[in-house]
């Protein structure tokens, strides 16, 4: 019998499973939601309804890379457990390769795009692993860089992920600061990036440090003063002002421009950052249940 999108699409709100197996859920019951929606339920493919306001902040970092290009894609789920499950690093890696193939710029994109080996979208294939795992997975960011220059990539232990774009330089150094990103996350790429916003509230705190001792001096000294703790403030929040992990002796920008190079792109993920976590109270709960609280 023909199932129309609409039918599909109830199926899908209702039982949080993916577009194929709703389709072949009501084909198999002549249409009917409800006992299509049983029949989900007794395959185990009904189950990621149940997830879905659940709290996914673990999760792996992913990425995939090809000439002139590079995608980090952030997949959560609900533990760490999960996240070295072999199906889900499976997953992860089939999913970074559809984001670098695609070229999808964004996550909806992505979502919808072909997933291999199989009949559906990334989004289908993930609603199918969740009733496999029994957790909410969620693909949740996708990050992409290309051009003409040296791309460098950098994934520390699944849970951050950096690509960094040069124009000049060599893979060495552009891995070399993808590493240093990682392990510093500057907020700014260099001084000129920093909204001036942000620069005249550190004047204004500059200002607030000097001591009396300071005021007594001329206003072009007091001048150099302030504009020397602001530049400091600022180096300590930019990339190019920042000591080289690699080579502490230098800043980034000194590592930089001793290959004649520039930044032109930066992009840092980890895994969880902006998802609010629920905090568990076990004494609390276990009050609860006693009766005691």
């Amino acid at each position: 019998m023909q199932i129309s999108a609409q039918l599909v699409k109830e199926l899908r709100q209702r039982s949080g499973a993916g577009m194929m197996e709703c389709k072949k859920a009501l084909v198999e019951n002549e249409g009917n939601v409800d006992t299509a929606m049983e029949w989900l339920r007794k395959q185990g493919l009904a189950k990621a309804d149940k997830k879905a306001g659940r709290v996914a902040a673990e999760g792996r970092i992913i990425g995939a890379q090809d000439k002139g290009k590079a995608v980090l894609v952030e997949i959560n789920c609900e533990t760490d457990f999960v996240a070295k499950d072999k199906s889900f690093l499976a997953f992860a890696d089939n999913v970074a390769k559809v984001a670098l193939d695609s070229d999808s710029a964004d996550i909806d994109a992505l979502k919808a795009a072909a997933y291999p080996g199989g009949d559906g979208s990334v989004e289908d294939a993930a609603k199918a692993l969740v009733a496999t795992i029994g957790e909410k997975i969620d693909v949740r960011r996708v990050a992409r860089v290309e051009g003409d220059g040296v791309i460098g990539s950098y994934i520390h232990g699944g849970r951050i992920g950096v690509l960094v774009a040069l124009e000049g330089g060599s893979d060495e150094l552009a891995k070399g600061i993808a590493m240093h990103v990682a392990a510093m996350n500057p907020q700014y790429v260099d001084a000129a990036d920093v909204p001036a916003d942000i620069v005249d509230k550190e004047k204004e705190i500059a200002q607030g440090q000097l001591t009396e001792k300071d005021q007594s001096k001329p206003a072009e000294i007091l001048e150099k003063i302030v504009s020397g703790k602001v530049r400091k403030v600022i180096a300590e929040m930019t990339l190019t002002g920042q000591p080289y992990v690699l080579d502490t002796g230098v800043s980034v920008g000194d590592a930089l421009k001793k290959e004649g190079a520039s930044v032109k792109q930066v992009v840092r993920l980890a895994v969880g950052e902006g998802v609010e976590k629920k905090e568990e109270d076990f004494a609390a709960e276990v009050m609860k249940q006693a009766g005691l609280a």
